[in-house]
């Protein structure tokens, strides 16, 4: 049967990464915010991102319930920051009769700066895709509103650590 998988975690925390790792073995197609948002706006919304975020969500929602449907697994690259999102999409595919999957990307401090500077550093040399550049406002707004999920949340947890590799 299949399913929602559904990708939690902060930005830069390496959930387009894991969406890709894992699309082949779940023979998956993902749909991702950050995706759509380049594609229509060239990441240019502004002030407006919530709401046209919000809009490409419940578009990518309906859309991936249409997949499903069909027989395809999809991948939801979204973060879903809060307990109260993460129960209104596990609720909104209850009502509709598609299995979700609920998969966490945890990431430790330093490694998800080091993820953060080198995604910034991509995005000034202009090679950062559908990448935005993280400032210091949009940091805090992150610390501020990201809840970290409760295990009974979650199905598959998975701890990303950055390998350091020291150089004498």
């Amino acid at each position: 049967m299949s399913k929602i998988i559904a990708i939690c975690g902060k930005i830069c925390s390496g959930k387009t990464y894991y969406a890709n790792q894992i699309k082949e073995k779940e023979n998956a197609i993902i749909l991702s915010t950050d995706e759509v948002t380049y594609d229509l706006t060239n990441n240019k919304q502004g002030e407006n991102y919530e709401e046209f975020a919000n809009r490409v969500n419940n578009y990518l929602k309906k859309k991936s319930v249409e997949l499903v449907n069909i027989g395809c697994n999809v991948i939801l690259d979204s973060g879903f920051w809060t307990s109260i999102n993460r129960k209104e999409t596990t609720d909104y595919y209850k009502s509709r009769d598609v299995n979700i999957e609920w998969h966490y990307i945890d990431i430790d401090e330093e490694s998800w700066y080091k993820n953060i500077e080198e995604r910034n550093k991509k995005v000034l040399a202009g090679k950062g895709g559908f990448d935005f550049y993280v400032d210091e406002g949009l940091l805090n707004k992150i610390l501020s509103k990201f809840e970290i999920p409760d295990r009974n949340e979650i199905d598959f947890w998975y701890t990303f650590k950055r390998e350091v590799i020291n150089s004498l």
